[in-house]
């Protein structure tokens, strides 16, 4: 069985992230962004449904898959035998445009 990301995990990273971006928001709210006469943004609560958990748990299971696996091609082709943070470091720039 494949290990999998806590779904409750993810979320609380979600929430976190999602509550500075609107502190971000609120921040800027004597700034027009918009441009537009009479617009507001408003700021909402963000939320994700147990359905979008699941995707989000599995995409990132893959991300860290495939970037242990990257590293991994690499470290054995220096003829090591661990994968080393420099390893991880080389392999990100081309997976983060691959994903």
């Amino acid at each position: 069985m494949e290990e999998n990301f806590d779904p409750d995990l993810i979320h609380a990273i979600f929430k976190l992230v999602w509550s500075r971006r609107n502190k971000k928001v609120e921040g800027n709210q004597g700034i027009d962004l918009e441009g537009g006469a009479g617009t507001s943004k408003k700021t909402r609560a963000t939320t994700a449904n147990a359905s979008a958990l699941k995707v989000s748990c599995e995409l990132l299971r893959l991300f860290v898959a495939e970037a242990i696996q990257r590293a991994a091609l690499i470290a054995e082709a220096e003829g090591i035998d661990i994968i080393e943070p420099t390893h991880l470091e080389r392999v990100l720039p081309q997976l983060l445009l691959d994903f």
